[in-house]
């Protein structure tokens, strides 16, 4: 089975916070069988003006480290992942990385980025994000750096951003968004998660989203297992997204994490709860990475 992660933070964590320990290890990728982890380039609490295209950079001469010497390999596309092996592949958190510049989109998609989280937690800009709750949609560079993505077929990622914005994607936006690590908002009112019109557009669109094991985006109180993360991924199935639907963990990203879904290894607990749940083989394969990939092939990517 194919396995993918959309999203982890393990290069922010091992170039600004080595004192950690990382969770996602190239051991426990294999343990769990994931395929394919997305690892992002994140700046953190950085703004537009601390430098963030700076703290990019750094993030990815670690990804380079990890591939030339601790045997991590790169993947430049979904397409590659391959049931067996583990690959990771690389993305933005925060366009803020790329300084308003579609040069910048150019750089990063020669490196190997195949998505981006048009805003994190401030306004760049593209962008306003969802924790500051400003009505306004996508900036005119942000238009100017969408058109770019979309030639080279980098996916728009939104979350993180507001809902004006991500209106802004699902009808003008030349190909469907997707969110990478987000959650569902009738379960778990935070502003983080997506509401059920969002996640019907997302259906209808041919998106995609990878519901975040955050236990905080996941139940109201903090406390969640692999029962919860399926409660979400239910949801968006029983709305008819059983083919927009996959994982994406935040793992590294998180300061806490489900009960039984600790690490990449542990993932398979959540496939096995979905057998529990009645889920067939076919579909539970979907859930775990055909629908990433799926969703790739619509942008282009074969």
């Amino acid at each position: 089975m194919i396995i993918c992660d959309s999203h982890c933070d393990v290069l922010y964590t091992r170039v600004f916070h080595p004192e950690e320990t990382e969770v996602v290890t190239l051991e426990n990728m294999k343990k769990g069988g994931v395929s394919l982890q997305v690892c992002t380039f994140f700046s953190g609490s950085r703004g537009i003006e601390k430098h963030p295209y700076e703290a990019g950079m750094k993030e990815y001469y670690e990804f380079k480290r990890l591939v030339a010497e601790n045997g991590w390999k790169q993947a430049w596309s979904p397409a590659e992942a391959v049931e067996g092996e583990s690959k990771a592949m690389l993305s933005i958190e925060g366009g803020e990385i790329l300084e308003g510049s579609t040069a910048r989109v150019d750089e990063f998609y020669g490196y190997g980025v195949r998505m981006i989280a048009l805003t994190w937690n401030r306004e760049n800009e593209i962008g306003h994000p969802a924790k500051l709750g400003a009505d306004q949609g996508i900036k005119p560079v942000g238009w100017n750096i969408l058109r770019r993505m979309a030639e080279l077929r980098i996916a728009a990622d939104t979350s993180h951003l507001n809902e004006a914005g991500f209106w802004d994607l699902i009808h003008r936006h030349s190909q469907p968004p997707m969110a990478s690590h987000s959650c569902v908002r009738k379960l778990c009112d935070h502003y983080r998660n997506l509401r059920d019109d969002q996640i019907r557009a997302m259906i209808e669109c041919g998106g995609w989203i990878g519901v975040n094991f955050y236990p905080f985006f996941l139940s109201s109180d903090g406390k969640a297992d692999a029962k919860r993360i399926c409660d979400h991924i239910d949801y968006i199935c029983q709305m008819g997204g059983e083919k927009t639907v996959g994982l994406g963990s935040d793992f590294d990203g998180i300061d806490v994490a489900p009960t039984d879904v600790r690490t990449p290894a542990d993932v398979p607990n959540i496939l096995e709860e979905l057998r529990r749940r009645g889920y067939s083989e076919t579909a539970i394969q979907d859930i775990a990475g055909r629908n990433f990939i799926q969703y790739y092939s619509r942008l282009g990517w074969n």
